[in-house]
């Protein structure tokens, strides 16, 4: 949106004063009518062949008016003004470039310091911008960005322009975003419109307007990061803009439009069929006011057959489904050839006419998927993402055919389609070691960017001290920017959240500096892959020998695991196809249920509720209705997941069950498979009782590279630091009382000492956060008793809570804790991630892993404090029995895995049945590690 506003007057003097010829006076009524007629058409939209009368007026009053005349530059300026309106509604190019040689022209007889030389920047920006909207010329659109910075850099605060020139900026670098991928231009757009919003007062014209540009920059946000905060607040904004939105306005189809797409958006991720409903109902709405022969169109109609054919999927509704190959059909009639969404409208429509063939079995709508698929292939280009998937969709259509058919032809092509699918170097994981690399590069970027800020630069200091120093500076900003704390960015006021954004973009350009820090050190002899992952092959040299890595991905279109052993040069794929996601997300939510109705409470450093049966816990309590069981959950489990990866790897149940000969398996699993206890799937009925524990000793990793970093780095004890440290802090101030952590830490101690090993223990006040840091550093295990909070929004202040004050996480990292071994975290929900961020493992037992710790024994939801102490002691007990007499008072926590898997064991023993309740008394303790 663009204002025509000039500051000065558009006439020189009164007329009756100025001595000019009758043509003159003819000229300022000439100037006169332009600037009203355009001002009319602005402030109606409806009288184009008024305002082509205003650009005719105005051409003949520039052409009159004398380069000199003091008028020459509004004069101009007006003219482009009216030119670019006229570009605004009819797309003429020649007018929009007419239109900006006038108005550079107004400019270059502007002089500095003239109050209208930041409006005229800013309505030139405007008209470059808009060209570049519709060539696609980055060179206007550089341009227009900075005249627009420019104009504000003229426009003082309280200003009346101010929010329009925020706001045209805002659009400018969000359209330089989409073009170039530049996160820092998105952070500097949202900057903007935050700011733009803050200067606009309730009830402006233009509130609407700006709403909707800060909406279009937090779905470009979430388009690129995936954060459903920025989608929920881009709905949040474009809702409030429709709201003042008058019917009949010009934008209210394309807002409507925008809000239908992102509630399809937030549908696609949470599932919520309320969303899509509403997404439907206002895309069907923003089709009815869209006129025919609209440019728009033909998307709009794509994306409301894509809303209808999800809920489809669903509802199984064929109603929708019609009305989505309906809106489909119409989309692919309006797309002409060579545009670049053919392709993927013409795979969409074949995919939903297979679905009706799926439930009419008319052979009609197969030949016409088939037909529709082939033809997206011949124009999908070689190496896009999206090949592979179709020529999976395609082959899928021949084999249904050959089933109903029985003709071989039909065979022989979907065996076809397979195969080159399976070559393909893009797409879904038929190359199964492609996957692998993707799958570790994307997940825990937290903690593998924290890892690479902390790579040792010893070697890179020896070469350039210089440049190894601006290393570790700018690693230091980045380290403190992620120890910045947020709040739910929808409760804060407007001034909180612009200055959050500025945070934000000032932490885009250290990150930029950091790439290009980066980019120098690599460009040194020797230094050529600085910090770069490895490549997946470099893995398998340092894979424990004891078992397997095990990748499972779960994903909407199939579920697979990737299987890695030691001495097997390739991955190992297995496809698990009676596995889905719909399933895996039931089982959290039936699980989620579970553990509230059995008030296993959540973690939490307020003040909890008195539980109402026997034993404290570490956590907070809820209580909601029972569903599925526990027993069901983890027979789902078992029978879709666990036992077929068994079966594909021949693993046999060890007779009798063995702790100490079973094979160990570590499983790294993805999505909201993070949050389910695999270690403990199995079939707990009194017949047919078998289960994982059975099988193998399980451990968790976040990454395959985190397992084998501890195998390549393996080293000695370090006799000077090996022994165990060991806290109990039960009363925390804030936190339930916890007796057990007192009673736990004592039998640990009584154990240890029994057996001459190296230890120590502090409980209760007796110790500071910064005592136990110092403690962490004189011995290389730790066993932490005690009430602990996870900070999902910022990882490093996840903490432990302790009598005085807490010890948190980034604390520990700071420290060099070279010889760090074993940690045993006895808190609770020490090993749960966030569920917005599930491949992330944002959790404390992970953060021990990144500070150094070789294992970590932690907990995925509360655990009974009456239970801890005794799992504690079989878990020590075990590792005592085991240690090498060699290690002198030394500890060793090689033996961890086998050894919870051993403390399980004797618990569930002890609770004597598998109940529901038994059974999440044991499940919670986990491993992580080597």
């Amino acid at each position: 949106m663009t204002s025509l506003r000039e500051a000065q007057s558009i006439r020189s003097g009164p007329i009756a004063l100025i001595a000019e010829t009758e043509a003159d006076d003819s000229h300022d009524q000439l100037f006169d009518d332009g600037v009203a007629l355009t001002k009319q058409y602005e402030a109606t939209r409806t009288d184009l062949d008024g305002l082509a009368t205003a650009i005719c007026k105005l051409r003949r009053v520039v052409e009159l008016t004398p380069q000199d005349h003091p008028d020459t530059a509004p004069r101009f300026s007006w003219l482009g003004a009216s030119l670019f309106l006229h570009f605004e509604t009819t797309g003429d190019l020649q007018h929009i470039a007419e239109a900006i040689s006038a108005q550079e022209t107004a400019l270059e007889l502007t002089s500095e310091g003239d109050p209208n030389r930041a409006v005229r920047l800013a309505n030139l920006g405007a008209s470059l911008w808009s060209r570049s909207e519709r060539t696609g010329d980055l060179h206007d659109l550089v341009e227009a960005i900075s005249a627009r910075q420019r104009a504000l850099e003229l426009t003082p605060e309280g200003h009346s322009d101010m929010a329009s020139r925020l706001g045209g900026l805002g659009a400018s670098l969000r359209s330089r975003f989409e073009r170039t991928g530049d996160i820092q231009d998105l952070a500097e757009a949202i900057s903007a419109d935050l700011r733009a919003l803050e200067h606009t007062p309730e009830g402006h014209p233009d509130m609407a307007w700006q709403l909707t540009g800060l909406a279009m920059s937090l779905w470009s946000r979430f388009e690129r990061t995936g954060d459903l905060q920025d989608l929920a607040e881009a709905i949040s904004m474009n809702q409030r803009a429709l709201e003042i939105t008058p019917e009949g306005h010009p934008d209210m189809a394309r807002r409507l439009a925008n809000l239908g797409h992102f509630l399809w958006a937030r549908f696609e991720h949470t599932e919520d069929l309320q969303d899509l409903a509403e997404g439907i109902s206002a895309q069907q709405r923003a089709l009815v006011l869209i006129p025919e022969g609209h440019p728009d169109m033909a998307l709009r109609l794509a994306n409301l057959g894509n809303s209808l054919r999800s809920r489809f999927d669903l509802t199984e509704d064929l109603e929708d489904l019609a009305e989505a190959i309906s809106a489909q059909k119409r989309a692919l009639v309006l797309t002409p050839e060579g545009h670049p969404d053919m392709a993927l409208r013409l795979a969409s429509l074949g995919t939903s006419i297979l679905s009706r063939f799926g439930h009419t079995e008319d052979l009609h709508d197969l030949a016409e998927a088939i037909s529709r698929q082939q033809r997206a292939l011949e124009i999908t280009p070689e190496g896009h993402p999206d090949m592979a998937l179709r020529l999976c969709n395609l082959a899928v259509s021949f084999e249904s055919r050959f089933g109903h058919t029985g003709e071989t032809q039909d065979l022989n092509e979907a065996l076809s389609q397979c195969r080159t699918a399976a070559t393909s170097t893009f797409g879904p994981p038929h190359r199964v070691d492609k996957a692998l690399e993707w799958l570790e590069q994307g997940r825990c970027l937290v903690w593998r960017q924290l890892t690479s800020l902390r790579t040792p630069l010893d070697d890179l200091r020896r070469h350039d001290s210089h440049l190894a120093e601006s290393v570790v500076k700018l690693c230091k900003k980045l380290e403190a920017a992620g120890s910045v704390r947020n709040a739910a960015r929808s409760a804060m006021l407007m001034s909180e959240k612009v200055s959050l954004e500025d945070q934000a973009r000032d932490h885009l350009r250290n990150a930029r500096e950091w790439d290009e820090l980066v980019a120098k050190v690599r460009a040194t002899p020797g230094f050529e892959r600085f910090l770069e992952p490895s490549p997946w092959h470099t893995l398998l040299p340092y894979l424990p020998e004891a078992g397997h890595a095990i990748i499972i991905n779960v994903d909407a279109r199939r579920c697979d695991a990737i299987v890695l052993s030691a001495g097997r040069s390739t991955p190992h794929h297995i496809p698990l196809t009676n596995f889905s996601l719909s399933k895996c997300n039931q089982y959290r939510q039936d699980l989620t249920n579970q553990l509230q109705a059995h008030d296993y409470r959540e973690r939490g450093p307020t003040v909890a509720m008195a539980p109402e049966r026997g034993g404290e816990e570490r956590g907070i309590r809820k209580v909601i209705f029972r569903e599925t069981s526990v027993q069901d959950i983890l027979q789902g489990l078992w029978t879709d997941l666990v036992k077929p990866v068994l079966q594909a790897l021949e693993i046999e149940k060890t007779a009798p069950p063995s702790t100490e000969v079973a094979p160990r398996i570590w499983w790294c699993p993805t999505g909201p498979l993070s949050f389910l206890p695999i270690h403990a799937a199995g079939i707990y009925a009194n017949e047919g009782a078998e289960c994982l524990l059975d099988y193998a000793v399980s451990s968790y990793t976040p990454t395959i590279a985190a397992l084998t970093d501890r195998v390549r780095n393996a080293r000695p004890l370090e006799k000077a630091t090996s022994g165990l440290f060991m806290t109990c802090q039960p009363n925390a101030p804030g936190a339930s009382h916890i007796p057990g952590t007192t009673k736990e830490v004592q039998f640990i101690e009584n154990l240890v000492t029994k057996e001459g090993l190296r230890s120590e223990r502090l409980e209760g006040s007796t110790i500071t956060p910064a005592i136990c840091l110092d403690s962490m550093e004189r011995f290389n295990s730790i066993h932490l008793a005690c009430h602990a909070c996870q900070d999902i929004a910022n990882p490093l202040d996840s903490r432990f809570l302790f009598h005085n004050g807490s010890l948190d996480l980034l604390a520990i990292l700071q420290r060099n804790l070279k010889n760090a071994d074993l940690a045993f975290l006895s808190a609770c929900q020490t090993g749960t991630g966030a569920e917005e961020l599930p491949d992330e493992a944002v959790h404390l037992a992970a953060g021990m892993l990144a500070a150094g710790y070789r294992r970590v024994v932690a907990t995925i939801w509360a655990i009974r404090d009456q239970h801890a102490p005794a799992v504690a002691t079989d878990f020590y007990q075990y590792l005592v029995d085991r240690r090498d007499p060699a290690d002198g008072s030394g500890f060793d926590g090689t033996h961890s895995a086998r050894a919870l898997h051993h403390a399980a064991q004797q618990l569930r023993i002890r609770l004597g049945n598998d109940s529901d309740e038994s059974l999440l008394a044991w499940i919670p303790y986990i491993h992580f590690g080597s």
